[in-house]
């Protein structure tokens, strides 16, 4: 089958899914979309996609299975079991995770699907909802370079750079590494403007100096926290949508669970984690991960 005809199924259509699977649709694929959120459902069939009632029926019929989903858990409940995914996808579909999910989990998952001849891809992704919508996400993929190779039609559509980390459960590893290093780096920059404004300054020039000397990074030039500096981030939009500090405190404790599990030291990580715990304790679980600006102003 062309890739421009291929059946595809995209379960879980949340702030990242729908626009990934909206993208998928402007390219040309037929795409059934399932959600909890009837909602979520609605919107890419609005945009012309489809959807059935029972979505392990739709899955069956399906060349490409995509999933976005919360957390390990939600991943080894949907794919496993004797009414898992892995139970009724037809022979030869190619399954794509592209949750955030520990590494461990997703090795099992694979090593599950690849006993039943499945080809399985981790494949998280980088680059928010913006990046979602704008079909700019960078994948980080873990799984066989065959798997890697026949996900290209798919993934090309949805992201800008496609990364082939190794084996399964690489794109996790490399997934949880690069969101402990988000958090860290977006409370950094929180920090750094917060002291800045204690001072008098007006964040954006402090903003646009620091974004050209050596303390530039994403969360500073892309996602500023600080409402007002930049019209395009969440913080400029009451820090709605976006990637939320539940999402980013879950991706945390993956970090620090697989540094115990692995012996290394992640000081910085584990002390990001507790501030997300703190900050999402307070109420703020649902708000973009952005808003621990607003934890640290609370604490002067």
């Amino acid at each position: 089958m062309s890739a421009n005809i291929a059946n595809v199924v995209f379960i879980g259509l949340g702030n990242m899914g729908l626009p990934m699977a909206q993208n998928l649709v402007k390219a040309g694929f037929s795409v059934s979309g399932h959600d909890l959120v009837k909602a979520s459902v609605d919107k890419l069939v609005e945009t012309g996609g489809k959807t059935e009632a029972d979505s392990m029926a739709a899955a069956a019929k399906a060349d490409v299975i995509i999933t976005m989903l919360p957390a390990s858990k939600h991943v080894e409940s949907l794919y496993l079991g004797d009414k898992g995914l892995l139970a009724c996808a037809k022979p030869g579909a190619l399954l794509i995770d592209c949750s955030t999910i520990a590494p461990e989990a997703s090795r099992k998952v694979a090593a599950a699907a690849g006993a039943k001849g499945f080809e399985m891809l981790d494949a998280p992704v980088s680059g928010g909802t913006n990046g979602a919508a704008a079909g700019t996400l960078t994948f980080m993929v873990g799984g066989s370079k065959s798997a890697f190779d026949a996900a290209q039609p798919y993934l090309q559509k949805m992201g800008k750079a496609i990364y082939h980390a190794g084996d399964s459960g690489s794109g996790q590893t490399v997934k949880v590494c690069n969101n402990m290093l988000l958090g860290i780096l977006m409370i950094g920059t929180s920090e750094a403007i917060r002291l800045g404004v204690a001072n008098g300054m007006d964040p954006k020039v402090l903003s646009e100096i620091m974004s050209k000397s050596s303390g530039r990074n994403w969360t500073l030039e892309v996602y500023n926290p600080c409402p007002g500096v930049m019209d395009t981030s969440p913080a400029s939009k009451g820090y709605a949508g976006g990637f939320g500090v539940d999402l980013m405190l879950k991706d945390l404790g993956l970090a620090v669970e697989n540094a115990l599990a692995t012996g290394s030291a992640i000081p910085l990580g584990a002390a990001a984690r507790n501030l997300y715990d703190i900050h999402s304790k307070n109420g703020s679980g649902k708000l973009d991960f952005s808003s621990i600006f607003n934890l640290l102003g609370k604490a002067q």
